[in-house]
């Protein structure tokens, strides 16, 4: 840190999920103004696309809405949505931080009526449910989104759809001229809480994610089991829509591998047994094997590997599997040897989840940070402040200690203490 006394004391927040929500709220209750900024258009990022978090197994909303309030009432808090860090300049106390804005096309007095949403027509992948099924080109993010308010897709935007998408809305919030904007801001510190995206399953050729229609990802089984999911929360599978009796969870789909991520992603091996018991709620006679490398189960979830190692459908599998095979009734079969018994096997399943590990996200503004580690994660040091999983893989509750962390090192920063 220099010894030069701030020129700001406003503390840019970049990313808006469970990490940057906390970092800004504690930095704003502690009497600093926080700017946040978030590509997306609404706050809440990986966790408010989850069913349910550890440790309680509670549905996202036990954490994210009492933030949104503490949002929702803060004086000090200036959020900007589907926005991106265009450019840094200068350092630490005096950074000047260039903002790019992408058009929503919908104006702040937007009441979530949606009757824009009744006049469309286009139907365009939707991306809260990685692609799993799609939503109209004037659409709400989803049912817990924050802002409250509707996004039109620029596709329709200079069409007649788009006219009368525009014409539909008794108040006029929709803004088809809406054209963005760039715009600078002072800010004393800026911590990054870009996040993290799932390795791409696409990559992992031999499960074949891309050719097999009931092999899954772990983000997309949250979705699958998720009440504002796809499916309203029933677990079936993407092909017929028929309930599996039998599931395959793989850990460490692309983790520990040289050749994909070179790393531990830590929430795997808890995700899938997460998993597993979403599967024996919803279908009492299913039986769940967990292949796994080894199973990582940190702090009190050790209790939570236990209680599933106890349920007898419920098998552990010390094994990698080497392939996915496509069978009969698009059942995908998983081949390889027991690593404990040396049994080579070939187990046909009704459904086969992917646990997809966590990869940096550094492309974009996150490449601004400045100090990564050698895979791309955000290191923090110097003028550097990394929060939650941008910093490395955590779990969420690792994540909130981390963004508090941080909030007390931007603070540091813009009061000019020494650290």
């Amino acid at each position: 840190m220099t010894d030069k006394q701030p020129q700001s004391r406003t503390i840019m927040v970049v990313g808006g999920g469970i990490a940057g929500i906390t970092a800004a709220v504690e930095a704003a209750e502690a009497g600093y103004d926080v700017v946040m900024v978030e590509k997306s258009p609404t706050l809440g990022g990986r966790v408010a696309q989850m069913n349910r978090y550890f440790p309680k197994l509670c549905h996202p909303t036990c954490g994210l809405e009492i933030n949104y309030q503490r949002i929702k009432t803060s004086k000090r808090i200036n959020l900007f949505t589907l926005s991106t860090v265009a450019a840094v300049k200068g350092s630490a106390g005096a950074y000047t931080v260039t903002v790019k804005t992408e058009p929503r096309f919908v104006k702040p007095n937007c009441t979530a009526c949606g009757d824009c949403a009744q006049v469309a027509e286009t139907a365009i992948a939707d991306p809260f449910n990685y692609g799993m099924k799609t939503v109209k080109a004037a659409w709400l993010p989803h049912t817990m989104a924050f802002p409250m308010r509707y996004v039109v897709a620029p596709e329709v935007v200079r069409t007649p759809e788009g006219e009368r998408i525009k014409a539909a809305c008794k108040i006029g919030a929709v803004d088809l001229d809406d054209q963005g904007a760039s715009f600078d801001l002072e800010v004393g510190a800026i911590v990054w809480a870009t996040g993290w995206k799932p390795y791409p399953a696409a990559n992992l050729t031999a499960y074949r994610w891309a050719e097999l229609p009931n092999v899954i990802t772990n983000v997309e089984m949250e979705r699958l089991a998720s009440p504002d999911g796809p499916t309203g929360g029933r677990i079936v599978r993407p092909s017929d829509g028929a309930v599996p009796k039998r599931v395959a969870l793989i850990q460490c789909a692309g983790s520990r591998d040289l050749n994909h991520l070179g790393y531990c992603s830590r929430i795997c091996c808890l995700a899938s047994m997460k998993h597993a018991a979403y599967v024996r709620e919803q279908v009492a006679e299913a039986e769940v094997d967990v292949y796994y490398i080894d199973l990582r189960a940190h702090d009190k979830l050790e209790s939570f590997m236990r209680r599933l190692k106890a349920d007898p459908q419920v098998r552990f599998v010390k094994s990698k599997p080497a392939r996915i095979e496509a069978g009969a009734e698009d059942n995908p079969v998983v081949c390889g040897e027991n690593t404990l018994t040396r049994d080579v096997y070939a187990q046909p399943y009704d459904l086969v989840v992917l646990a997809t590990g966590m990869q940096a996200s550094v492309e974009g503004d996150g490449r601004l940070a400045g100090s990564y580690d050698d895979y791309g994660f955000v290191f923090t040091e110097g003028e550097t402040i990394g929060a939650g999983v941008a910093s490395g893989p955590l779990d969420v509750s690792m994540s909130v200690q981390s963004a508090t962390a941080a909030a007390c090192k931007a603070i540091q920063v813009v009061s000019g203490v020494r650290g």
